[in-house]
Formats: C-alpha cells, structure tokens, sequence
C-alpha cells in the first residue's frame, strides 16, 4: 500500500525583498531538478532550519549523499526576508511582554542559544560575509503602557537570572538618534545579521557530501518500497529518509489543516542615507530595535546605513499577499517612519516586501517523525532565526537516532492546536490580529 504527501502551497512573489536587492547579483543556480536522482537523505526547504539540518546531516553522516531543495532562490523567500534578529531570550509575539513562565522562558533560552551557538561558529569558520553582529537588542517603549510591559517583561528575566539594562529616554535617544522614544530596555545575547546574505553564505559552504537544488520545488512525495520518492516537474529525487523544513509552507498539505497559522508580516528598507542625513540623524551607526508591545514596529538601523522598519500582521492562508496588501503596509510603514525620523524626510522607503510566519494559536510546533516516515522540523512562531537553526539541527541528529536533552524538549512541546473550520478560522484570526494591532496603539 503506498501513500502520498501532496504539496499545496509554493513561494509566490511578495514584494521586493530589499536584503535580496542589496546584495550582489546571486549567480545562477548551480543545479535543479530536471532527470532521475537518487540520495540518501533529502531535506525539503532552503530556509534557515532546511540549511542547518542539511549541513548537520552531512556533518554526522559524511559518507551518505544529502539533497537540499529549495522552490525558489535561496535567500529570496521566507528565510532572507525577516529582520535578522537572532533572539536568545523569551520573545512570544502573542503574550503582551514576550515572556511566559520560568520554566518556558528557561526552555526558551536553552533552545535558542542552541541555534544562535550553531550558526555563530559556522559563520565564523567560513568567513560567511552576513552582517553578523553580537550588539544585543533594545526594547523601546513610547508611552506608559509600554513602560509597564517592559517592566513585566524585566521581572521575568530577573526570575531567570538573565542580564538586562534601563535606558531612559536621553540614553536611547543617544543610540537612536531620535526623541521618539519614552525609555529602553537593553538584552546583550541578541545576535543580527542581513539574512539573505546569512542563507546565501550557509548554502555555499554546506560541506562536499551536501548538494543544493534551487528552483526546484517538490510536488508529492510516494512511498515506493523502502524509498521515497519526491516528484519535481522535471525529475524525480529518490531518498531512503526525508525530513521536511518547509515552515509556513506546511500550513497545509493535501487540503487537511494542521493547526499551523500563515501570518504575514511586512517590511519596508530606506535608500542608503547620504552624509548629510547620517549627520541629521545623528546615533549609533548600527542598531536594533523591538517595540515593548509586539505588535508594533521594528527598526533596525544598518551599517549599510538604510534604515529597516517592520510592522503589520495579515492572516493569508494561501500563501499569497496582492499589491493592496503591500501598499496598505508600505503607508503603515511611512507613517511610522515619520514618527520616528521627522527629521529624514526626504530619505524614500526603497523597498517594500512581506514574508509569512508560521504561528499556532497555543505557541505550538511540529518536530519528529510523521506516520507516513518522513521527519519534520516546523513552527517557528516568530523565531525563525534562531529556533529554525535549533530545530534544524536537531531534527538531523534525531533522524540520525542521536538523543539529548533539546531533542527531548522539542519532542515533548505542545502540537498546534486544531482550529476550527474555514472561513471561521480566517474571521477569528483576522479579527485578532486587528484587535492586537489597534491596542498597540503608539507602539506602531
């Protein structure tokens, strides 16, 4: 008896990535799938947790033969369109502060350092040209309600014995280089990097026994026998196991929900600053910057010297945003700008661009082994940087039968919960997302 995975959903254009455009022109794809291929091992998705599963596969296994495909350019889609923070600390997007509990604020910690350890020491071996940064991050707050979350926010590292520091509104203004901000609060294990480049640098260095496949996007896998066989529209990849890191592209497969929750977020990049508007603006040269409520607006200021702004959820289960949605966040994202930066008017948001992240409504996440045999490693809930990179390692060293405590702690995390029926799902979480978006008020 065999059985088939059908894939539903593949990268669609969202925008104009400015981390992609920034970059050098990227070289044509050494490989895609156009004949009959065999591996031993293929994993399904070029983003962060694809990249780091594939290069410990090959790390543990250097006899055995790896296949990565990716249904776009690495570096182009999900993974090189987030802001590029590698986040260490509690940071859950649906909770009003970030933090939860002890004892899930300790798990956190362990797992994500896991992945920002694991991609450092890559990155640093190959000389991986990404931005990477070890600067921290700031969480800034505009009002008093802000303050408070901080505040809570602040307790619970206390709780975990994390180390943190009060910046008031004079001292944030200094890094910033604007009066926008009432106050900050400053955590030093926060990591940054331009992501596209990250993603670009991890596929080229994956080692000899590892091969990259782009533009390649999988079909349906079958069972044949003792082998999987994954169909492309030109060719066919047979593999004894397959371990699948496809995020929010695993929202659904085959029509059959699975709790996970495509939400887009969007972003918008200026043009490169002149010398007058760097001596304007004044500040740090180079910053990070999270909203005290989570649904406000990210900033990031580059070395590049462009200035990167992020705000704006929209639930699209199709995997798809339209021009209107990438006009109404470009406007949110002017308007905060403005706010901001009164005094870079002239300086244009050149690019524009979205990106899905895979949310559940319990801050649940699929790792393991499926029924059907093949592995998967999915739900990043707003970490996609540094719980991709853990997850992807880990999932390869569970799939080699390795064990540990991490392997153990993502096995025993809660699975998505099941939601109800479209279209009351999309209603319920469009609705949330307003709701949460409009009581983050000035944080936008």
């Amino acid at each position: 008896m065999t059985s088939k995975l059908e894939f539903a959903r593949f990268p669609a254009p969202d925008g104009v990535n400015g981390w992609w455009e920034c970059l050098p022109p990227a070289a044509p794809p050494q490989a895609t799938v156009t004949s009959e291929q065999r591996f031993d091992w293929v994993v399904i998705g070029g983003g962060i947790t694809g990249l780091c599963a594939a290069r410990r596969l090959a790390e543990l296994a250097p006899d055995a033969s790896i296949a990565l495909v990716e249904a776009d350019r690495i570096g182009r889609t999900t993974a090189g369109r987030n802001s590029g923070f590698f986040v260490d600390l509690p940071h859950d997007i649906s909770s009003e502060s970030y933090s939860r509990s002890v004892e899930a604020d300790k798990a956190d910690v362990r797992l994500q350092r896991h992945g920002i350890d694991y991609v450092r020491s890559v990155v640093r071996r190959h000389d991986i040209e990404c931005d990477w940064r070890d600067d921290g991050k700031f969480h800034a707050s505009v009002n008093k309600k802000g303050h408070a979350a901080l505040s809570h926010f602040a307790e619970g590292l206390s709780r975990i014995d994390e180390p943190f520091q009060w910046l008031d509104e004079a001292a944030i203004g200094k890094v910033t280089g604007t009066g926008f901000y009432h106050g900050a609060l400053f955590t030093p294990g926060c990591s940054t990097v331009q992501p596209a480049a990250l993603m670009r640098g991890l596929a080229k260095t994956l080692p000899p026994n590892a091969k990259v496949f782009e533009m390649s996007a999988v079909r349906d896998i079958d069972d044949r026998r003792d082998m999987k066989v994954l169909t492309f529209a030109h060719g066919t990849i047979s593999a004894k196991g397959v371990i699948l890191c496809t995020n929010a592209y695993a929202a659904r497969f085959g029509g059959h929900p699975n709790g996970l929750l495509p939400v887009y977020t969007f972003a918008s990049m200026t043009r490169v600053m002149t010398p007058r508007e760097i001596a304007e603006l004044g500040g740090a040269q180079s910053w990070a910057l999270i909203p005290a409520d989570p649904m406000g607006t990210t900033v990031r200021r580059l070395s590049s010297n462009r200035i990167c702004v992020r705000n704006h959820f929209a639930f699209r289960p199709g995997l798809e945003v339209s021009q209107s949605d990438l006009a109404k966040a470009k406007s949110l994202h002017q308007r905060s700008f403005d706010r901001r930066f009164p005094m870079l008017g002239n300086l244009e948001l050149e690019y524009t661009w979205g990106g899905p992240l895979c949310l559940s409504a319990n801050n649940g996440a699929l790792f393991g082994q499926r029924n059907d045999g093949v592995f998967e490693a999915i739900g990043c809930n707003g970490l996609g940087l540094s719980r991709g990179s853990a997850s992807g390692k880990l999932i390869a060293e569970y799939a080699l039968g390795q064990s540990s405590d991490l392997v153990h702690q993502l096995l025993n995390q809660p699975h998505p919960r099941s939601l109800p029926a479209r279209p009351i799902a999309d209603v319920a979480v469009s609705a949330a997302i307003w709701v949460k978006e409009f009581a983050a008020g000035a944080e936008l």
